[in-house]
């Protein structure tokens, strides 16, 4: 069984995969993407590696806390990107990257 902060992390590691997505689906259908170029691949990156931990956490994995330190590094990156643009999809992403970030910061802690 899950404690609840890995239930939240892994929520919060779905929810930022999601806005990442979306994101990076929205910044190509922007009239100009090739500007949006680092926001669309820091998106993409930090989608892949929030299901990795999400998955990492939900199967008990033991490297989860090294898993999940990285991730947190990742979804900073990506809202520091995401923090440079006015589209409002950037800054649900870059909100959502943050709270990922923070959860999986706690599960880092050993």
């Amino acid at each position: 069984m899950l404690s609840q902060k890995e239930t939240d992390c892994i929520r919060a590691c779905h929810e930022c995969a999601t806005a990442c997505l979306q994101c990076a689906a929205a910044c190509l259908k922007e009239n100009n993407p090739k500007p949006m170029a680092a926001c669309i691949a820091a998106d993409i990156a930090c989608a892949d590696f929030c299901q990795l931990a999400a998955a990492s956490i939900a199967r008990g994995d033991a490297h989860v806390s090294e898993v999940c330190a990285l991730c947190a590094k990742i979804c900073l990156t990506c809202a520091n990107e995401c923090g440079k643009h006015d589209m409002e999809h950037c800054k649900v992403c870059a909100a959502a990257c943050n709270r990922c970030a923070d959860a999986c910061s706690s599960m880092a802690v050993k």
